[in-house]
This record gives C-alpha cells, sequence and structure tokens, in this order.
C-alpha cells in the first residue's frame, strides 16, 4: 500500500519547513560569521600587541637602559624591585604611555631574568614573570595566549638586544581575553535579535523568507565593511606608528649630537608648534630660571588654550621643578576645561612637603552631578564630537597619574561659575 500523507500533514510540513530552512540557515550563517569576527578580532588584536612590542624593544632608551641592568641580578640571586628602581623611574613612563596610546592593557619590560622592570600594578615590578620566557629571553618572539598574574590574555612577548645583538631582556604585552570575549559577546548580541526576527517572520508567513535572508546578507555586508574598515584603520595605526618612530630615531640622533637647535626646529615643523603672543598672563609672576621644566608647562598650556579661545592663569608656589606626571595632569585639566566651552582657566599650584597640591578652576558649563562620578572612566566625554580620537582619554590619564602616585583628585564647583578639579600627588622621587 503506498504511502501518502494527508493534506494537513502536507500543510504542517511546508509551514513548518521553512522556519527549519531559516533556522538552520541563520545557526550556520551566525556561525560562519562569529568565526570570521573572532578571527578578525584575534588576529588585528595580535598584530598590534607585536607590532607595539617590537617598536618599543626597538627605542634606544629602552636597550640602554635594560642592558644597564644584567649584571644587578642573576638567576641565583634575582634583581629586586629596588636594584631595578633606577632603570622603572625611566621606562615606567613610557611603558604607561605606550600602553594608553596603543589601547593594551599592559606593557611590562623585563630585566634577562624576566624579573619586571614596568607593570602597571607596583606591586608586580620587581617579581619575577610567571609564564614561561626562556625561549624569548634567548632571542626568539612569542604571540599566543598565555595566563600570568592578571587571567589569560593574548600576548605578544620580543626580546630587547644590546649594542651587539644579544638578548639583555624582553618587552611583554598584551590584551585581555575577556576583553576580546566582550567584543565577541557584542557581535552575538548585534545578531540575536535579528536571528530571532527572522525565524519569526518565516514562521508565521513562508513569503516574507526571501526578505529576511536578503536582510540578512545585508547585515552581513554591514559587518564585512566594518571588518574592512578596521583593517584599513589597523594599516592607518601601523603606519603611523612607524612614521612616530622614524620621528622619535630623528629627533634623538639630533639631541645626541648636541645639535639642540636643530632638534627645536625639526620638532616646530613636524608639529606646528606655536609661540604665544604674551609670555605671562595677567597676574602671572615670572617662572625663575631654575624651573625649567615648569616655565615650559606655563608657556605650552597658554599657547594651546589660546589656540582653543581660551586664557589661562597661573598661582604658583612651587620650591622644585616639576616632572611628566605633573605636566601631564595639568596640561589634560586645563585643555579639559578650555575644550568644554570655558574662556577663563585659573590653574595653581603649590608644594607641601613632599607633596605636591593643585586645583584647575574655569568659568565654563561645569560638570553635571550626574555624570561626576563616571567623567574618569576610560573613554568618557560629555563632549559634543566625540569621534575625535583621544577624546574622553584625558581624565583618565590624569586619574591614572595621581592615583599611582598616592594622590587623589575631585571634580567639584569653581568660584568662576564653572568646574573645579583639585589634586594632589607626591612629589617624584
Amino acid at each position: 500500500m503506498p504511502f501518502t500523507m494527508r493534506p494537513s500533514a502536507v500543510r504542517l510540513v511546508l509551514l513548518v519547513l521553512p522556519s527549519v530552512v531559516t533556522l538552520a540557515a541563520l545557526s550556520a550563517t551566525g556561525a560562519v560569521a562569529l568565526a570570521l569576527q573572532e578571527r578578525t578580532i584575534r588576529e588585528a588584536t595580535g598584530e598590534r600587541v607585536l607590532e607595539v612590542a617590537s617598536s618599543l624593544a626597538d627605542l634606544p632608551e629602552v636597550r640602554e637602559t635594560v642592558g644597564a641592568v644584567t649584571a644587578k641580578g642573576s638567576p641565583a640571586a634575582l634583581a629586586g624591585a629596588d636594584d631595578l628602581a633606577e632603570a622603572t623611574a625611566v621606562l615606567q613612563p613610557i611603558a604607561d604611555l605606550v600602553g594608553e596610546a596603543a589601547g593594551v592593557y599592559y606593557v611590562v619590560i623585563t630585566d634577562d631574568e624576566g624579573v619586571r622592570i614596568t607593570h602597571p600594578l607596583a606591586a608586580e615590578r620587581g617579581v619575577q614573570v610567571e609564564t614561561a620566557n626562556a625561549s624569548v629571553l634567548a632571542g626568539e618572539t612569542f604571540t599566543g595566549t598565555e595566563i600570568g598574574a592578571s587571567g589569560p590574555s593574548l600576548r605578544a612577548k620580543v626580546p630587547v638586544r644590546d649594542a651587539a645583538g644579544q638578548p639583555v631582556g624582553m618587552v611583554a604585552v598584551g590584551v585581555l581575553e575577556s576583553e576580546i570575549a566582550s567584543e565577541l559577546d557584542a557581535a552575538v548580541r548585534a545578531l540575536l535579535p535579528w536571528a530571532v526576527g527572522a525565524l519569526l517572520v518565516a514562521t508565521l508567513a513562508a513569503s516574507v523568507l526571501t526578505a529576511t535572508v536578503e536582510r540578512r546578507f545585508r547585515r552581513l555586508d554591514v559587518i564585512a565593511a566594518e571588518h574592512a574598515q578596521m583593517r584599513r584603520t589597523t594599516v592607518a595605526l601601523r603606519e603611523q606608528s612607524h612614521e612616530f618612530s622614524t620621528r622619535l630615531h630623528v629627533i634623538h640622533g639630533l639631541v645626541s649630537r648636541g645639535d639642540v637647535d636643530e632638534a627645536r626646529g625639526y620638532i616646530e615643523e613636524i608639529a606646528a608648534v606655536r609661540r604665544p603672543v604674551d609670555a605671562g598672563g595677567a597676574g602671572d609672576e615670572p617662572v625663575p630660571d631654575d624651573l625649567p621644566v615648569l616655565a615650559a608647562m606655563t608657556q605650552t598650556v597658554r599657547t594651546e588654550l589660546s589656540d582653543l579661545g581660551a586664557r589661562v592663569r597661573f598661582d604658583l608656589a612651587v620650591e622644585f621643578d616639576v616632572d611628566e606626571g605633573v605636566v601631564s595632569v595639568v596640561a589634560n585639566l586645563c585643555r579639559n576645561a578650555a575644550e568644554a566651552g570655558a574662556a577663563t582657566v585659573v590653574c595653581a599650584l603649590r608644594n607641601a612637603d613632599d607633596r605636591i597640591v593643585g586645583s584647575v578652576d574655569d568659568d565654563g558649563p561645569g560638570v553635571e552631578p550626574r555624570i561626576a562620578a563616571r567623567i574618569f572612566v576610560p573613554g568618557f566625554t560629555s563632549k559634543t564630537d566625540a569621534s575625535v580620537w583621544g577624546r574622553g582619554l584625558g581624565l583618565d590619564v590624569v586619574w591614572r597619574i595621581v592615583t599611582a602616585r598616592g594622590g587623589s583628585v575631585e571634580v567639584g564647583l569653581s568660584a568662576l561659575g564653572g568646574a573645579r578639579f583639585a589634586f594632589e600627588l607626591e612629589r617624584a622621587g
């Protein structure tokens, strides 16, 4: 007796089949898209950390400083944080700057026994790294995922070589696997609503199946375009990194030969440096000649704020010159005030024993209480054009510097009507 299906069964199959086909197609498409997404993210991240590590390991300052500490320890008696303190003072600012600029989780530089000279956490400096590094310290390059003190991370390790080409340490740059997973989760969340919607539409009406699949392909086109843009951005950033490294080498060479005027001219040419018409502000006292960094900071901040349409007045009562960390804090706070719309900015700076106390007041729109707790979060910005690269990083840099030096920063209402940022931090040793 031949098998026959009832019309109701045929109708049921025709009703369910489009949904099954759609579900299968969407599952396969989603799996491929997620696989491509994960591979693209990993490849881009791997290239980024390797490029950052290689560029940093080739810097003359890094090679000379790391090479100078090889005698501080041995495999039987490892160097400690105190032994490496001078090298840390030189290399930690470089590592912090490179890490912030490249958007990586950590930048670690070690000696020839794998003892950390730099680390984002002060407690980890002077401690030998946990992961295997014999091959890197022997001269090989490593890229892959390892589990360290901060958890699993995709990292690149590059040997640091002395003038003779012998490995004297290494540079390790990493991005946490949790950050990569977060990017992948975001892609899943972006695709999930579309997949569910397509399944419901196909189940209710088979006639919309073609349109639904077409929307899926359009979504994949958008993802492909985003990937292409990511690749173009990665290439552009790599080219900028090479160009920046080349310029640093030129400046280093000019300074090393004592060609200070030529170095200054070269910097002014590539950075479009402009000198202020008036080197002082109303009510400002002249900066003593024995405080050259402080004098340069006030001039630079005044010039930058003038370009932004603001005026700055300094109230200085310090007996010693400032360091790069204080310069970064003051410059970022003053720039933030001007970019927020302030016309007048007042910066006060004084020393109290071994601490530096300062404040930046402005007459701008101020900081709304509802966002005051978030303004120091990396990437947060209240400015209208948040697409500009670097927006949302200045206050995070301030927070990192003052907290790393046992200090604090607070935001409140200024007597000028705008915002007031008060900060204090330890004097650099």
